[in-house]
């Protein structure tokens, strides 16, 4: 089932209507469900491995803290934000920029042309620290079983 972006995530609290909540392929939605967003993203870092790890550890925290609430919709959120620390401080470990396409690049087959790598050792870091928790995250029993059960509805 394709993520339904044509909610109107501005006016929509999910934690009081969890059944409206997507989960969607990876990190489909992370920055538009609230108040989860809200309360995630400030602690939402990677610029260094120290940073990374207490970044990690703090939404980790809040991962199992939705968890004991029964609050799939925040443990989901929760997990969401690690993989995006993965999946953002790997994107600058393989290009310092940030940016993975040639933003000016145009080809016949209309493919966008990958920037070569630049690779940053410290962002390679903190990539692995936020992987560790993503994995412990979506490997948690409790969160599995709730997704299981999230699906159907």
């Amino acid at each position: 089932m394709a993520f339904d972006y044509s909610l109107d995530f501005k006016s929509i609290d999910f934690r009081k209507n969890p059944e409206l909540y997507q989960v969607g392929k990876g990190e489909q939605g992370v920055l538009l469900v609230e108040p989860y967003k809200s309360e995630i993203l400030p602690y939402w870092r990677f610029k260094t491995p120290d940073i990374a790890r207490e970044s990690s550890e703090k939404i980790y925290s809040m991962f199992l803290d939705y968890l004991q609430q029964d609050d799939f919709v925040g443990a989901d959120m929760a997990r969401k934000f690690l993989q995006m620390g993965y999946t953002r401080s790997r994107r600058y470990a393989n290009h310092k920029s940030g940016r993975k396409y040639n933003p000016h690049s145009t080809s016949s087959d209309n493919k966008k042309e990958i920037l070569p790598y630049d690779t940053d050792p410290v962002k390679a870091e903190s990539a692995a620290i936020f992987k560790a928790k993503w994995i412990e995250a979506k490997n948690n029993d409790k969160y599995r079983q709730m997704l299981a059960n999230h699906k159907p509805k």
